[in-house]
């Protein structure tokens, strides 16, 4: 399944959920923020929201700092 995640093209070997994707791609569950084709998707929908072919993803991470 071919997806874009922060405008890079990635391809995956199955389907998942956004749970899954984050730990698929090593990124931290707690401070991160997910969009899916520029809609904010909630944490508590994380482990029920599937990717679908052609999706566009955003990634954000917390930063400490002021």
């Amino acid at each position: 399944m071919k997806i874009q995640v922060n405008e890079q093209a990635l391809t995956l070997p199955n389907s998942m959920n956004i749970e899954q994707l984050l730990t698929h791609l090593e990124k931290p569950l707690i401070g991160s923020a997910v969009a899916v084709n520029m809609q904010i998707i909630n944490r508590s929908e994380w482990a029920t929201h599937n990717i679908n072919e052609g999706d566009s993803i955003s990634l954000f991470q917390a930063i400490a700092g002021g």
